[in-house]
């Protein structure tokens, strides 16, 4: 692999005070021009070269003014490698406070960075593009020179000259739009932001509607959509009226800003952006058809409405010092959405959700010996990018929900409030945080939360009874860390955990709590008879898997089948054994076992979770002998649940009973289900002949089933669905699915169509994905990627890099796969995804591992099961 430069920050010696910035894209040429009067403040008198930042730019006319009359002209030189502009004078800068003018240019790019141009098609048919931003982490340096580090913040004066007939947006309001008659454009003058981080501004110029409200403290809200489908921003508009309000008494700190505007744009790269007081989204992430767009749909764009919106507080009015902090903007968003949204929403039961979608990822990812510390040290853009994953999000979240329940609601809501006051327009570092949280709390908040942050890897805590009377049990409890493939910690880790149990008697309650800090104890509790069994992890606010000796794990797995434990703890225990089956603790046979008696199950994110596990083992089977038996079992599982919701809803169903009767016909129907295959084939050609439209929450199951068995003519038709599809979020659903087809000249259309003009370049690498899912497409796909790596890494360097060499090669289970990725690898730069690399090979090696331990034993239980 290549080497990249050495990282420096920029000189301290001048720092920006406020940006005056002018800007005037060209929506034609596809450029833009720029002018900029930075105030500055020179500390020192020995400044004769000003750094940015700076990329992509050509900088011209460079002069430094002050009071005094001092007038003197820069030149510019350029260092792509740092992505530095530097300019020089002739004679050192006068100390104190000046004006630094520029005039620059740059390109309306393609990479969906910095100030970039993105594709739409307007009402009338005719193909046009908006000038968008994306600043974060390290791309405002790409729109005008700047200080670009989160720690050197400034005010900003923004003014875009536009097309008379444009929408122009900043993180501001307006407060002057001239036209100018010579030139039929407009200006339009935007006031001063609050001191901020250059990777929080943003400007807009296209075509768009919107909708809007008030909230009940009177900040005007507005979602940006399309033209002509402003009515679906109105569940986000919902959403964010709720969740502002929500902010301001959570935090007791008032928004600062007097409008917030939320915006869907075209081409972008991740979900949403929180630029400060203008968030922009995703199509997917933000628009909601009352018609075309599933409960899925609705809850992941309050999900997401909700994290952003929480940033405009962790993360805009308090800013990490530098990007090994990053995880105090994302972690603590990606926990608080989940608050703001059950408060709005309490019908989506989303901390049950909670679950699947931070903890159980992360637990996965921070189990690997390539996984990384939640403050981790980053310098260059390339590395800023790798951390944008899960440890930052995932992990992030689950500890600070951990916290919360240790420290107690009130004491950590109380902290917050201290630290946004504390910090308010300033920088943060970790540190600070569990500062505010120890003194509202009273408890060794640093001390407890740094064995988390600080090291990588979280414990396995396990448990065993020593002691059992007719009112009490003594258990002994030990930690390691855990690793993904079993193998023992060479380091000996250990963590301060919170440890909460319950009984039989109170499932719910944490009936004991200790604080776990060293290597084992031994606990006594209370008020627990002879029959009843201890749940470790009550509630799973833990981040940390749980091993029950054998005679506690038998007490406790009938409270499962049985629903006696609570959803959430079920899900826990279920994770926990499959988990442990993977490293080799336990058996995969006796997983398949436990799952195999969890028919009666009603809860979604259980099944959720289920379903999950059986995808990993079903693609690992994929190639065995007994693949058919594996698909059996499935299907054999799977199938009263789906009988039970049957095809249509129900009359008064709930939010998750749509969401788990999708999940399970399309399980079932992936593992070719006879009746569900046919169902799904007799629904799909109604509602491709217009004779009955497939509802929304059933089209991902049916439109799933039908692609893993279709033949051309059928993936045809999935292609004409894509070309007349009106709202992204209908392509997505069939894009997203259709390398899952089971013909390998097939798989290689999905793959020409994944680079092709049909598709965002942002969406391609889901594309390309889906086609290394089956053994039949993953070296078409790898070959594939092989040929067309300088494209793909050319549009997609940074975290859609990550997603791409994951989603096409940790599939695979051959260990001898890995020689060759390295050999193809070998000299090439791919800054931004070593990480991604390295987990890739761990990936592919613990699969390796568990097909070659428990192959025979679990061919052999399928065999007894279906009498073969």
């Amino acid at each position: 692999m290549a080497e990249r430069k050495p990282f420096k920050h920029l000189p301290k010696d001048v720092k920006p005070l406020n940006y005056a910035l002018i800007l005037s894209p060209d929506l034609d040429q596809l450029v833009f021009s720029g002018e900029a009067r930075i105030d500055i403040r020179v500390d020192g008198s020995n400044t004769t070269t000003v750094v940015t930042n700076s990329l992509d730019l050509k900088i011209q006319n460079v002069v430094f003014t002050n009071q005094s009359g001092v007038r003197l002209e820069g030149s510019v030189t350029y260092d792509v490698g740092c992505e530095t502009a530097s300019f020089i004078f002739p004679s050192p800068l006068p100390e104190g406070d000046g004006v630094l003018a520029m005039d620059f240019t740059g390109e309306l790019n393609d990479k969906m960075k910095g100030f970039y141009r993105s594709k739409y098609t307007s009402v009338d048919g005719v193909e046009r593009y908006a000038a968008v931003t994306q600043f974060e982490p390290t791309d405002a340096r790409r729109a005008f020179p700047c200080w670009d580090e989160p720690a050197i913040k400034a005010t900003f004066d923004i003014s875009l000259v536009v097309q008379k007939d444009r929408v122009a947006l900043s993180n501001m309001n307006a407060i002057d739009d001239t036209l100018d008659a010579t030139t039929d454009k407009r200006t339009v003058k935007f006031a001063r932001t609050p001191i901020m981080s250059t990777y929080l501004v943003a400007f807009i110029v296209g075509e768009y509607d919107y909708v809007e409200a008030t909230t009940s403290e009177g900040t005007v809200v507005r979602v940006y959509t399309p033209v002509g489908k402003s009515f679906q921003g109105n569940f986000a508009l919902e959403v964010a009226v709720k969740t502002l309000p929500f902010y301001n008494d959570y935090f007791k700190i008032p928004y600062p800003l007097p409008k917030m505007d939320l915006i869907a744009i075209a081409d972008f790269a991740c979900g949403a952006m929180e630029n400060w007081g203008l968030i922009t989204y995703r199509e997917t992430a933000l628009l909601v058809d009352p018609v075309n767009s599933s409960a899925s749909t609705k809850q992941y764009v309050a999900v997401v409405v909700g994290h952003e919106v929480a940033h405009q507080w962790f993360g805009n009015l308090v800013t990490m010092e530098w990007w090994t902090d990053l995880w105090l903007n994302e972690g603590f968003a990606s926990w608080i959405e989940y608050l703001c949204v059950d408060y709005c929403y309490p019908h989506f039961d989303m901390w049950t959700q909670f679950l699947n979608e931070d903890i159980i990822p992360a637990l996965g990812l921070d189990a690997m010996k390539n996984s990384h510390p939640i403050e981790v040290p980053v310098g260059h853009p390339d590395e800023i990018d790798e951390i944008f994953d899960r440890i930052s999000y995932n992990k992030g979240s689950s500890i600070i929900r951990m916290l919360n329940d240790y420290i107690g609601n009130e004491a950590f809501r109380a902290g917050l409030t201290l630290y946004l006051n504390r910090h308010r327009l300033k920088n943060a570092v970790t540190k600070d945080l569990w500062a505010a949280l120890g003194e509202k709390s009273g408890k060794p908040v640093d001390e407890v939360m740094s064995t988390w942050t600080a090291q990588m890897g979280f414990p396995l805590v396990s448990v065993r009874e020593t002691e059992r009377t007719d009112t009490t049990v003594t258990l002994e409890l030990s930690q390691v860390r855990f690793i993904a493939d079993g193998s023992a910690d060479d380091k000996n880790q250990m963590w301060m955990v919170p440890i909460s149990m319950s009984t039989s008697a109170a499932p719910a309650v944490a009936v004991y709590k200790v604080l776990l800090d060293k290597p084992s104890m031994t606990v006594t509790i209370e008020n627990v008879n002879r029959d009843q069994w201890i749940k470790v992890n009550c509630d799973v606010n833990g981040f940390y898997r749980t091993h029950y000796s054998s005679d506690m794990l038998t007490k406790i797995l009938p409270s499962i089948h049985s629903q006696q434990l609570p959803p959430r703890d079920r899900l826990s225990l279920l994770n926990d054994i499959f988990a442990m089956a993977k490293a080799g603790t336990v058996t995969t046979v006796e997983c398949l076992k436990v799952l195999d008696a969890c028919r009666g199950e009603t809860n979604f994110t259980v099944w959720a979770n289920i379903s999950m596990s059986l995808s990993f083992l079903s693609s690992l089977f994929a190639n065995t002998e007994f693949n058919d038996l594996f698909q059996r079992y499935i299907v054999r599982l799977f199938e009263p649940v789906c009988a039970r919701l049957g095809w249509e809803p129900k009359e008064n169903e709930g939010h998750l009973d749509a969401m788990l009767r999708g999940l399970v016909i399309a399980r079932a129907g992936r593992s070719s289900s006879p009746a569900i295959l046919a169902e799904a084939r007799k629904r799909f050609d109604d509602h491709y002949n217009g004779t009955k439209i497939i509802p929304a929450d059933m089209r991902k199951a049916i439109y799933l089933t039908v692609v893993a068995h279709a033949d051309e003519t059928t993936f045809n038709k999935f292609l004409d669905m894509y070309r007349k599809a009106d709202i992204h979020e209908e392509r997505e659903r069939i894009m997203r699915i259709l390398g899952l087809v089971p013909d390998r000249a097939l798989v290689e259309r999905v793959l020409e169509f994944a680079i092709s003009d049909e598709v965002r370049f942002g969406d391609s690498p889901f594309v390309i994905a889906s086609c290394a899912v089956r053994p039949i497409g993953r070296d078409i796909t790898w070959a594939f990627v092989q040929k067309h790596w300088v494209l793909l890494y050319d549009r997609l360097k940074g975290f859609l890099l990550d997603r791409l060499l994951k989603g096409a090669l940790e599939n695979y289970a051959d260990v001898a796969k890995i020689d060759e990725i390295k050999a193809f690898f070998e000299g090439r730069e791919i800054f931004g995804a070593e990480r991604a690399i390295q987990q890739i090979y761990e990936s592919i090696t613990l699969h390796d591992n568990i097909l070659a331990r428990d192959r025979n034993d679990v061919k052999e239980y399928l065999q007894n099961e279906f009498k073969q």
